[in-house]
């Protein structure tokens, strides 16, 4: 979830490397592009118990490589459709990093994290200074910004939803 201070806060769910899309949302529920529906099947291609253990705002801490395989939007959408707030992990497959940008996923690049915060830990994420803070120990952990246009573009919700209001800025 986003506090007022325009920082993510949740409860981290670590998981290892190499989680590519097939399992992050098995092909069989591809028929749908629905963000709730993908979310209720996220990574059971993993832990068929994972969307229960979910709660909005929480957050996926990875090792390197996140999301490689295909190229399926569908699982940024999944992601997002669990209530998940962002995804942290030591380095992304750079398809997926694209996808999660588009689709308004907040992504963040940092294996000090991956290396350090456990799972169930809460922490905090600022897009906007690249500082991972875990709550409980105080550390912090510094991950590249995000330049303007990808904060707008996920704050927007993702690359449609930016354009669609600057045409509508362009046309007043």
């Amino acid at each position: 979830m986003i506090c007022e201070e325009g920082e993510i806060v949740g409860n981290v769910h670590k998981l290892g490397d190499h989680i590519n899309t097939d399992l992050i949302i098995p092909a069989t529920y591809l028929v749908t592009s629905d963000a709730v529906e993908l979310g209720g099947h996220l990574l059971e291609g993993l832990d068929p118990g994972f969307p229960k253990k979910v709660r909005k705002g929480d957050i996926i801490l990875a090792g390197v490589n996140f999301g490689s395989g295909s190229s399926r939007e569908h699982a940024a959408l999944a992601i997002k459709g669990a209530g998940i707030s962002c995804v942290i992990a030591a380095s992304f497959a750079r398809i997926f990093f694209r996808n999660a940008i588009n689709t308004g996923l907040p992504i963040v690049e940092c294996p000090e994290a991956y290396r350090s915060i456990s799972d169930g830990t809460r922490i905090s994420v600022n897009l906007e200074d690249g500082l991972v803070k875990n709550l409980e120990t105080g550390e912090m952990y510094y991950a590249q910004p995000y330049p303007d246009f990808m904060r707008d573009i996920v704050s927007s919700g993702g690359l449609i939803e930016f354009v669609k209001k600057r045409l509508e800025i362009e046309r007043d």
